[in-house]
């Protein structure tokens, strides 16, 4: 549950089925005590996040994931990107955890590294700065911290199987949510 619409939608649903929610946010539903069946209420809870496509995380491992998801989330919407700290060095003292657990335990349950995860939403930024028109393709490799547009060109063709010009010039964008990424 990352953006506050989704929040909304899902607090809605819930309410409409008399479910009382206290708070909601990333990874945390708490709701009022009710009176009824414990199997009934969850299973409600669950139908409406599957419908909603959330998932409910059972272990902790499973919400640090999710939690340096978000922190990445955050940090791509930061720009420019600071490149004088790494990614592993901002994870581990982030998440105060040595960066190796980090990445073995996100690359199990994501099957996808920490890098591969950030380059792709790296290159979903780039996509939704190319619709934007409001940066060259040097500036936009500049912002997201390429160390020249020929990285960032070699990246992108590399995931996306086209070219930055042919992507600026489609008629119709193929974007992902943030959510779709792995």
């Amino acid at each position: 549950m990352v953006c506050s619409r989704c929040l909304k939608v899902l607090r809605q649903e819930l309410e409409q089925l008399g479910i009382k929610v206290s708070s909601i946010e990333l990874g945390v539903l708490v709701i009022d005590e009710m009176a009824g069946n414990h199997t009934e209420i969850m299973a409600k809870i669950e139908s409406v996040l599957h419908t909603n496509k959330f998932e409910i995380i059972h272990s902790p491992e499973e919400v640090l994931v999710e939690k340096i998801k978000h922190f990445l989330l955050r940090k791509i919407e930061e720009l420019p990107l600071d490149s004088t700290v790494n990614l592993s060095q901002t994870l581990s003292a982030e998440f105060n955890h040595e960066y190796k657990s980090l990445s073995k335990l996100f690359s199990h349950l994501e099957n996808t590294t920490v890098e591969k995860y950030f380059i792709n939403l790296k290159i979903e930024k780039v996509k939704q700065l190319i619709q934007l028109r409001q940066y060259t393709f040097s500036e936009i490799g500049h912002l997201l911290d390429y160390s020249s547009v020929n990285h960032l060109s070699r990246q992108f063709k590399e995931i996306t199987g086209e070219s930055m010009t042919e992507y600026k010039n489609a008629e119709l964008a193929n974007r992902r949510s943030y959510d779709e990424i792995s």
